[in-house]
């Protein structure tokens, strides 16, 4: 398996072409969390920096694990095409809308209902193998335009901020997330 300490051309284009990632988290203790996503919330920085922006779901595993172990992988599977399968190894940073580099990197992505984090990788390794043992399959379509964006989209920012409160402010371990921001950090105290 060919790894390098950053990301080529050649590499760069198959994430552009890629209509879904998986990323994985894990803090010291408690449950490992794969989760897929998609949508335009990828955007590669260079060679050795990758962001992309968390939607709301049902969880916030990613944020718990983050705050307390910066370690994150992020897989790519070509479903189509020649087969491989591109793991990126990093150290992610987590920004909030509440945070001051919010602005600065949300401009990266359309506005999207229920955008909670962006998180910043810096790489450390970079890893291909040959997926033969991934399906060929055919993408159709996302489902997000019509079913996660609308959710959110009429909930409204209040809404979004009582959901987070009920649904993503603690992990399934029972981690705070940071979703609430200082009022978190003061409780943690």
């Amino acid at each position: 398996m060919p790894t390098a300490p950053k990301l080529n051309t050649s590499l760069i284009n198959f994430i552009r072409a890629q209509p879904m990632f998986f990323v994985a988290t894990a803090a010291n203790d408690g449950c490992v969390n794969v989760s897929p996503k998609g949508l335009e919330s990828l955007r590669v920085l260079s060679e050795t920096k990758i962001i992309w922006l968390n939607l709301s779901g049902s969880g916030n595993e990613t944020a718990a694990h983050v705050r307390e172990c910066p370690r994150m992988t992020l897989m790519f599977c070509a479903f189509e095409g020649d087969a491989m399968i591109l793991r990126i190894y990093g150290k992610a940073k987590m920004v909030h809308p509440f945070d001051r580099a919010w602005e600065e990197l949300a401009i990266s992505f359309p506005k999207m209902a229920g955008s909670r984090q962006i998180f910043e990788v810096d790489i450390d390794l970079v890893q291909t193998s040959c997926g033969t043992g991934v399906p060929h399959m055919k993408f159709i379509e996302e489902r997000g335009p019509t079913e996660l964006l609308p959710f959110y989209e009429n909930l409204g920012e209040e809404g979004v901020k009582a959901y987070w409160a009920r649904k993503n402010r603690f992990s399934i371990d029972h981690k705070l997330t940071g979703i609430e921001g200082e009022a978190e950090r003061n409780e943690e105290k």
